[in-house]
């Protein structure tokens, strides 16, 4: 008798827990997609209610699964949780700071839940089956509502012993900068995430416009909107130009909203070509091919017991 494919490889579930959406995903044995679907996440209305959307999520992905069929659970989320007392930290959305989101999850669906970077999640899934297969080291990017990073090496992402490998976006570039939540200035968040080009928009004009209308007015020639994304591009050739010196990756992949802004591949990386230390830098910087799924793949393959994770 053939052994059933459930009892040899697990079902997987993913949740993405972003800022504005929760997204979920849950992956058959053999890799197919049997579930997916989003939810708005309820960061106004407080930890408890983005724990319930979280649980309520998972449990709708288990109910597909086979009755007695072993399944593992992932989530993602713009953080880190600490090792030695299980609470998150570094996140941008700063209601899960101090919190034991793992532990309340374990406690709500009763099964182990495994809690990853999402940034690292969305370099881990890229490097598998996105832009970044094929590369030995690779530099993950989320530039989104926040910024992150990730690193993977021959197709493992590096946590280093904290946990912040790749945490790009609070390298503090700019000490006389805006303040960030984090607590330094001038991080690299400040400058070139959606939140940080809108709100150095609003400091200089007093108007505050969404990202997508800025980028739409620059096209257009509005002199405002032109002089935010020039500043905005020259500071992503910075950023990561002096990342690329540091790390010398084979390659760069591009997430999260914010790598849909196609001068990203045209101007911006002439600027990084500007600021990195190579006067003939041929470092590939690739849009991602996931689009914003890649999260939550990744989110789905950590539940394993290394799940790609060094």
């Amino acid at each position: 008798m053939n052994t059933p494919a459930f009892e040899q490889t697990p079902f997987r579930v993913g949740i993405d827990l972003g800022g504005t959406k929760t997204e979920a995903l849950l992956l058959s044995p053999d890799g197919t997609v049997m579930l997916r679907e989003r939810r708005a996440t309820p960061l106004d209305q407080g930890y408890r209610a983005v724990v319930a959307v979280v649980a309520e999520t998972v449990r709708q992905a288990l109910s597909r699964v086979p009755a007695g069929a072993p399944c593992t659970v992932g989530v993602g989320i713009p953080g880190s949780s600490d090792e030695r007392t299980g609470l998150v930290r570094n996140a941008n959305s700063t209601c899960l700071i101090g919190r034991s989101l793992q532990g309340d999850l374990e406690q709500e669906l009763g099964r182990a839940v495994v809690l990853r970077n999402d940034a690292d999640c969305f370099t881990l899934a890229e490097c598998r089956q996105g832009a970044g297969l094929g590369y030995g080291l690779v530099f993950g990017v989320i530039m989104g509502t926040g910024c992150g990073g990730g690193i993977c090496i021959d197709g493992r992402v590096r946590q280093g012993p904290h946990r912040i490998a790749g945490e790009w976006g609070h390298l503090s570039v700019d000490p006389e900068g805006a303040q960030c939540y984090c607590g330094n200035r001038g991080c690299v968040e400040t400058k070139i995430s959606g939140s940080g080009v809108e709100a150095a928009f609003a400091r200089d004009y007093g108007e505050r416009l969404p990202m997508e209308r800025i980028v739409a007015g620059a096209r257009l020639g509005e002199p405002r909107c032109c002089a935010a994304v020039e500043r905005f591009l020259d500071d992503f050739g910075r950023c990561l130009g002096g990342l690329i010196s540091i790390l010398d990756p084979d390659a760069v992949v591009l997430g999260g909203g914010l790598s849909n802004i196609f001068e990203l591949y045209t101007a911006g990386i002439e600027r990084v070509r500007r600021y990195a230390f190579h006067d003939d830098l041929s470092t590939p910087i690739l849009k991602n091919r996931l689009g914003d799924s890649a999260g939550v793949f990744g989110a789905a393959w950590i539940g394993d017991t290394k799940g790609g994770f060094l």
